[in-house]
């Protein structure tokens, strides 16, 4: 058995059974079955090319991966003791199909360049996939808002009630922040779709291996310019970890508030059944499990961002064993967000407003700032109106009413800027409209908002 092995050559004896399978990767590198096939049929067309198989052996070694990739589309590709990875799972089933010309297709090609070639195949289509469904949240979130945009319900800074702000403000505040999560993606996407194969395991390929043709042959859009570092960076590994924990956290903050609103203490919301569950011992109860799922992830995936960088952190140059951490880690990671992606687009596209829960929430004293800025519409500086603002608001608690309930007389005992017209304070859409500056809660500004985004919506989707 230790003769199949890719290097067994100068070792006697046999593997320690732990050892065999603590070294083992098959059980989860095997989701890169596709990708090594597509490495492997480019490598050995890129092998003839170069002279080193004949073109009948360049047929029957691309004959027998096709035939392995049926085998893995019908679930009938068997792994077998001493796979101890996919790329010797598939070496050794090819040469059960077309013999020794299968031993060929290695030449100048060492695992180091052939899996991270496999993996940044693999992260390239699934970030293809992360980029949909990310568009779709946000449209989904985009589209919410503009049907909704006339609901006004509280803001909260602290957790406390600050100002009245448009639902949609608050849905847009998310989009925006999912919106940077798409491009850091896009630009991630770059510097994933780097080709290494030809690298070797460490100082190159000492054949005339033609890497632009490898390139274009699986849609590469750069070559890697350093074979030590081809083999054993994992920068773009790192990134999407990266990327995955922050589009997590922004999502667990998106979660966090709809988990609040949807209480019976504040009722903004009721998530649909869908994507809630119950209580095994209160009948009574829906639980927000699907975004209390969503918040939970954003602590796993981190975990495996921050413990990959310390796997990485104390490794000297090139390929080392700790590397083989990597694919877990980036496999768990992209298949945590790409359910949370899908469950928060069904969550957001289901979720009831309760406009006049919303609007009972909103209370007299979130407009102690609007009461600043009359004065200081009036000329008074600014903080001299917050002063006064704030001895208006000490004076309504003192007499145990809402500020608004102040008679103009109160007011004037504060400021003699104050008259008849400070009724139009009391107002919550004209509170929300007077912040009509690009990025505010006006409906002009929230509008445009709207369109921004449903214009950086076209131009992704349209690509």
């Amino acid at each position: 058995m230790e003769e199949t092995k890719l290097w067994g050559g100068r070792f006697v004896g046999t593997v320690d059974p732990i050892m065999e399978k603590f070294n083992s990767s098959i059980s989860y590198d095997k989701r890169m079955w596709a990708e090594d096939i597509k490495g492997s049929k480019a490598y050995v067309k890129a092998l003839e090319k170069a002279g080193l198989v004949t073109k009948t052996e360049m047929d029957q070694i691309l004959n027998g991966m096709d035939k392995i990739y049926e085998e893995w589309l019908n679930e009938t590709f068997q792994i077998k003791e001493g796979d101890e990875d996919i790329h010797t799972a598939h070496e050794r089933r090819l040469k059960e199909l077309i013999g020794e010309t299968a031993g060929k297709l290695h030449t100048g090609r060492s695992r180091n360049d052939q899996v991270v070639t496999d993996m940044r195949l693999w992260l390239r289509d699934n970030i293809s996939i992360l980029m949909d469904h990310m568009l779709q949240l946000i449209k989904t979130m985009v589209e919410r808002a503009a049907v909704e945009i006339d609901i006004l319900f509280p803001g909260y800074t602290h957790m406390q009630r600050a100002q009245p702000i448009r639902w949609s403000h608050w849905i847009l505040s998310h989009a925006v922040a999912l919106s940077r999560d798409a491009e850091r993606l896009e630009e991630i996407r770059k510097r994933t779709n780097v080709l290494p194969l030809g690298s070797g395991a460490i100082a190159g390929n000492p054949f005339p291996i033609d890497r632009e043709f490898l390139s274009k042959e699986l849609q590469f859009d750069a070559i890697s310019l350093n074979s030590m570092d081809a083999t054993s960076g994992r920068d773009f590994v790192c990134e999407i970890l990266f990327w995955c924990t922050l589009c997590l956290v922004h999502l667990s903050k998106v979660s966090e508030d709809l988990i609040i609103y949807s209480t019976k203490e504040f009722g903004f919301i009721t998530l649909s059944d869908a994507y809630s569950t119950g209580s095994s011992l209160m009948p009574q109860k829906k639980n927000a499990d699907s975004l209390e799922l969503i918040r939970g992830k954003a602590g796993r995936v981190f975990g495996r961002c921050s413990g990959f960088l310390m796997s990485l952190k104390g490794l000297p140059s090139t390929y080392n064993k700790d590397l083989q951490e990597d694919k877990e880690a980036m496999f768990e990671a992209i298949d945590a967000v790409t359910a949370v992606l899908q469950v928060a687009s069904g969550v957001f596209s289901t979720l009831k407003v309760h406009e006049d829960a919303m609007r009972k929430a909103l209370s007299s004293d979130m407009l102690a700032t609007d009461l600043a800025y009359y004065l200081v519409r009036k000329k008074m500086p600014f903080r001299d109106a917050h002063s006064a603002s704030g001895r208006a608001v000490y004076l309504a608690e003192k007499k145990g009413i809402e500020v608004k309930d102040l008679s103009l007389a109160d007011l004037k005992t504060i400021s003699p800027l104050f008259e008849t017209d400070v009724s139009k304070v009391w107002s919550y859409e004209n509170s929300v409209e007077q912040y009509a500056a690009a990025g505010g809660t006006a409906r002009s500004s929230v509008t445009s908002q709207i369109e921004q985004l449903r214009a950086w919506l076209k131009r992704r989707q349209s690509t």
